[in-house]
């Protein structure tokens, strides 16, 4: 019992960041190919493979990742990559770079 007690200690350290700051955030000048001016004319559309080749093509990214209704999905971000969300009717929600 005595050793199990011990065992959360390390790893809630291990999750403490440097410096006693927040969590990392991502900062707000990351400049990459993906612009997301223009993509709000998107939403309402049906996610589809063409509608995927003109997000493409307008938001200028290097990849397209497709968000299914209840998907878990990363945190990471990324500069070259567009994001879009779709619902149960493949209605396109949301659309963003990262």
């Amino acid at each position: 019992m005595r050793i199990a007690a011990f065992i959360p200690l390390p790893l809630l350290a291990a999750c403490a960041s440097a410096g006693g700051e927040g969590p990392a955030t991502i900062p707000a000048t990351t400049e990459g190919p993906c612009r997301n001016e223009g993509l709000d004319r998107f939403i309402g559309q049906i996610a589809n493979e063409a509608t995927g080749a003109q997000l493409l093509q307008a938001s200028k990214a290097r990849t397209l990742r497709w968000g299914a209704p209840g998907m878990a999905m990363t945190m990471d971000y990324r500069p070259d990559r567009l994001t879009v969300s779709y619902d149960e009717k493949m209605v396109i929600i949301s659309a963003r770079c990262g």
